[in-house]
């Protein structure tokens, strides 16, 4: 780039990006995807389940709540396995459709969208945010500028708000608010994720996509030929020129009639008539925009199109099943049907048996051994349970006393001591692995196991 002195600039300034408004079947899939979003974000916190807030991630408590699952963090390997199948699905959905997680689902590009709503509600449409920018200043600017400003600031608050409280219950945040009693690491999170929002969305929108997200570098390792793209029919379009609305195809031309709408559109700023570019978010905008302009020209849609890089170049169909696909796929399925499993066979009980080790072991009576050991039971139920212990592994071993039942309270780590008594003449080693049961006395029981060991002389 060249400064206005003729000396040779390393960067280009930002130049801001004004996206003109489009209509089409696209960009109505996405204004619906990005209500859908952004109406589960704000009122999933709200929705109570079984008298507790339906998804928080009680941190103080160490309790997760989702709907119905509670989890501990015993448990966190559930959550982990929840990220997998989120990993697995992006990147079947990217072997098959490309960008689509970006274009219409990713955060970056939900939030920026409604604060470009809000601009364009605020300022107008791309033309007159334009020339509003290059006017000098005077009340209108001022007061449109000003109300833009009003409208994010207040939707970043509310979004840093909402996003605290998946952490603390957000009726209880609400109090705190209205009483000016936050506390201070929910008013730091508050202020640090709606001024993130704010910037994100706000100002920095495309270059977030381009400079500061790795899927963007990574996504070429999920593409092959047949994945599919938003894509230019070069073929079909060029030579590009000018020509009168309503036109017939002139035969020197092809039928782009290098309007830039397509260019106007694009959330990030490419010209998608340059060939595929990692720029590229997948939001189909320029498709409506170039059908929009095909329409009122008479000629066939489709010049910009979802297409794949084999069709582009040899022709044929559009392939979903192929080797990548399949094997994404079954990996998805195992890992999705793995989960629903462990969730059906969960056990809101947890169990850790440790030795006494200050003792091997113990004589009595010359003719019977003990060994000591601390029971940790952990009752991760919503409800007090009562639990009854015992022991097997040797013949005629037993607790003592022989009937042991405690009380654990919902989200208690109750430390139980017990002994184990097993006959002399009925060890045959010195260290035999016995297992310690803890089982509730409900009507469906439930029971958890552990095995350790227990010492004897020879």
């Amino acid at each position: 780039m060249i400064s206005n002195n003729g000396s040779e600039l390393l960067y280009a300034a930002h130049e801001k990006i004004y996206p003109r408004e489009v209509k089409g079947t696209f960009q109505s899939l996405r204004n619906y995807t990005v209500i859908l979003l952004l109406g589960i974000y704000y009122f999933l916190p709200w929705i109570k389940w079984d008298s507790h807030q339906a998804v928080l991630f009680d941190l103080p408590a160490r309790k997760f709540y989702i709907f119905s699952l509670t989890f501990w963090p015993q448990d966190f390997y559930y959550l982990t396995w929840l990220m997998v199948i989120a990993s697995i699905t992006l990147f079947l959905t990217t072997a098959i459709a490309g960008r689509l997680w970006c274009g219409y689902a990713c955060p970056q590009t939900v939030w920026t969208e409604i604060f470009i709503w809000m601009e364009r509600w605020a300022e107008g449409d791309r033309n007159s945010q334009i020339k509003l920018d290059k006017s000098s200043w005077n009340v209108n600017k001022i007061w449109r500028k000003s109300l833009k400003q009003f409208l994010w600031i207040g939707f970043s608050a509310w979004t840093g708000f909402t996003f605290v409280g998946y952490f603390t219950p957000i009726s209880e945040l609400g109090q705190e608010l209205l009483t000016v009693s936050l506390g201070p690491w929910e008013f730091f999170w508050v202020v640090f994720y709606g001024f993130a929002t704010y910037g994100n969305a706000g100002f920095m929108r495309e270059q977030v996509c381009k400079y500061m997200c790795p899927y963007a570098r990574f996504q070429s390792a999920m593409f092959d030929r047949d994945t599919l793209i938003i894509a230019y029919d070069e073929k079909r379009g060029e030579p590009r020129g000018h020509r009168k609305k309503g036109a017939s195809q002139i035969q020197a031309l092809g039928d782009c009639v290098a309007c830039d709408q397509c260019v106007q559109v694009c959330p990030t700023g490419i010209d998608i008539r340059d060939g595929l570019q990692y720029e590229c978010i997948a939001c189909g905008a320029c498709i409506d925009a170039c059908n929009n302009v095909m329409d009122k020209m008479g000629y066939c849609r489709n010049l910009i199109r979802y297409t794949t890089e084999n069709i582009t170049q040899t022709g044929g169909v559009i392939r979903l099943i192929r080797l990548r696909t399949v094997l994404y796929t079954f990996v998805w399925l195992f890992a999705i049907v793995g989960f629903l499993f462990a969730i059906s066979q969960r056990v809101p009980l947890d169990l850790d048996v440790i030795r006494d080790r200050n003792a091997l072991y113990q004589t009595v009576d010359e003719d019977s051994i003990e060994n000591v050991y601390t029971l940790k039971i952990m009752n991760k139920d919503r409800k007090t349970q009562r639990y009854q212990v015992s022991v097997s592994g040797l013949p005629g071993i037993t607790t003592v006393p022989a009937e042991i039942t405690v009380e654990v309270a919902s989200g208690e780590v109750y430390n139980l001591p017990v002994r184990a008594r097993a006959a002399l003449d009925s060890i045959q080693r010195m260290s035999s692995e016995i297992e310690f049961k803890v089982a509730t006395l409900e009507a469906e029981a439930q029971s958890v196991h552990e095995t350790t060991r227990f010492l004897a002389p020879l």
